[in-house]
């Protein structure tokens, strides 16, 4: 639904993405706030106002975000950034606070943050030229894992531990599984280092449910962020992901890892079954010389063994012809004197089997 002004000129299109998804994904902002932008009447198309988050557009269209032409979607980046201690994760601090955006290199795009650390936090922060990335991977559905290594004072005890992990309950909030594990202790005994997993990452998650123990925080830094690494990212560094990285963690390519310094190196084959499929071999089938899956070139195959049939019209003393590979039924064996038990026909001397038929 449009102004009246706009009735005329403003028709849904049959095809397009509707266009809080599309400032979204052209970095001006989330879905969420995209929408609130058009609520307040500051998004145009083609010169006329909106007033409805459903409307579509195509790249034909175009839309200004006030008064400023919003550009096409470019390819979807991801950068890596260590945040320092001190910084707002905020575009605007209301209260005047230097913010994670005002000291980010000029030559990157418009970006904006995946999730978000308090000021007094540091650690991997992600930044994306995507809005609708960014919210689906701030989800809790999306189920990445958060590490963190925080400093805490006082001791952690295992009572605590298995509290957390169960779950709590601060000031009406739930909040679900965490996992703390204790790395180390200070000589004195008054610091403890803990590194600690959560899938939900609500605000100020880790400080409020430490609190709830009683038990301060005194440094925190996060770790990683899913397939994502802090990894030796110096403090206040920005590095863009690769492609190809980031294409195989959102499940459109070929397994690879992220290295250390940020590089890419391909996966090896797991050895353990369940992994990838095994290697078509080159050339022809090798296989045992004879069998059916072929034999090495230049091999002599093993010759099929005579029939019965074949093997008594040769010898005729053996009687009358038996089934494949049985005993004759009357008269000697070739090579023995008669009444001498008589070797399977076909069979080569010293075939256990030939003996076990011999002396059941």
């Amino acid at each position: 639904m449009t102004d009246s002004s706009s009735k005329n000129h403003l028709e849904f299109p049959p095809g397009g993405e509707r266009i809080a998804k599309y400032l979204a994904r052209a970095g001006i902002c989330s879905r969420r706030d995209a929408e609130k932008l058009i609520e307040d009447g500051r998004v145009q198309v083609d010169g006329k106002r909106l007033s409805t988050p459903a409307f579509k557009v195509t790249s034909g269209n175009v839309i200004r975000v006030d008064g400023k032409e919003v550009q096409k979607p470019e390819e979807t980046r991801v950068w890596r950034y260590h945040k320092p201690a001190g910084l707002v994760t905020t575009a605007k601090d209301p209260e005047g606070r230097p913010t994670v955006f005002e000291k980010l290199p000029s030559d990157l795009p418009r970006v904006i943050s995946v999730g978000r650390l308090d000021i007094a936090s540091e650690g991997l922060l992600l930044l994306t030229n995507d809005g609708e990335l960014a919210r689906q991977l701030e989800l809790p559905a999306t189920g990445w894992l958060r590490r963190y290594r925080v400093r805490v004072r006082g001791k952690v005890h295992d009572g605590i531990i298995a509290r957390l992990k169960s779950g709590i309950e601060v000031e009406g909030v739930k909040y679900g599984e965490i996992h703390v594990t204790r790395d180390e202790q200070s000589a004195g005994g008054a610091n403890q280092w803990l590194t600690i997993g959560l899938r939900e990452g609500k605000n100020r998650e880790i400080r409020r449910v430490l609190a709830a123990v009683d038990v301060e925080v005194s440094r925190l830094i996060r770790l990683s962020y899913g397939p994502f690494e802090l990894a030796d990212l110096p403090a206040g560094a920005v590095q863009e992901v690769p492609q190809r990285v980031l294409k195989d963690q959102m499940g459109r390519g070929p397994r690879t890892e992220m290295t250390e310094d940020g590089g890419v190196k391909h996966a090896p084959r797991p050895k353990k079954p369940g992994g990838w499929a095994k290697a078509k071999p080159r050339g022809k089938p090798r296989g045992k010389p004879g069998s059916r899956s072929g034999s090495r070139p230049g091999s002599a195959t093993k010759p099929k063994r005579a029939s019965a049939q074949t093997r008594d019209s040769k010898h005729p003393a053996s009687g009358k012809p038996g089934k494949s590979g049985g005993r004759p039924q009357s008269g000697p064996s070739r090579g023995k004197p008669s009444g001498s038990p008589a070797r399977g026909k076909g069979r080569p001397k010293g075939n256990p089997s030939a003996n076990r038929r011999r002396n059941p």
